[in-house]
């Protein structure tokens, strides 16, 4: 008698966390990224597994920004350079496919939720960043592409611009890699 009253002050405790949950607004948070110099915010419920950078099997007739294809944890990912799909300036990056490129970067797996078997490479993981330890910064430069949702600054006055990964794989562009 005593374990089934247990057992439903337990469940009731639980619903009530529940509904606590519920109604409090849902906290955002970021894994911060570094992509040729640049501070990238990727939100972590796009966010899939992170890989080391991996050698991608070459696709002939692609754009320059897809690396080819790479075997992670058993499944095809088209594996995106988001320096170059974004036009931004920087240093020469190491290929995937040349020797010692393991420290060259991250490949970062797209949630499967996304239902797009893609990786992004990063150049440098920086952690993870919670919005109220940041300061929104004023609109976006007119010319921004859409899938760049806005910019922050964080303590240090480092620059970070919220990429949002469901609206770039939803690009036109982004999903046509022919060349």
């Amino acid at each position: 008698m005593a374990n089934k009253e247990a057992l439903r002050a337990l469940q009731q405790r639980l619903a009530e966390r529940l509904n606590m949950v519920r109604q409090q607004a849902p906290v955002r948070n970021f894994l911060a990224v570094d992509i040729a110099g640049h501070g990238f915010l990727l939100p972590l419920d796009q966010v899939g597994e992170i890989f080391p950078l991996s050698a991608a099997q070459a696709v002939p007739h692609c754009q320059d920004w897809f690396q080819g294809v790479a075997n992670l944890r058993g499944q095809l990912h088209g594996v995106i350079d988001l320096a170059a799909y974004l036009g931004l300036p920087g240093k020469a990056r190491r290929l995937p496919s040349d020797p010692g490129a393991r420290e060259a970067g991250r490949l970062i797996a797209l949630n499967s939720g996304m239902q797009m078997n893609a990786a992004v490479w990063v150049d440098r993981l920086m952690g993870l960043r919670n919005p109220s330890a940041l300061v929104a910064e004023p609109e976006p430069a007119a010319g921004q592409p859409h899938f760049v949702r806005g910019a922050w600054r964080d303590d240090q006055a480092r620059h970070w611009y919220e990429l949002d990964l469901a609206a770039l794989v939803a690009d036109e562009q982004f999903l046509r890699i022919d060349a």
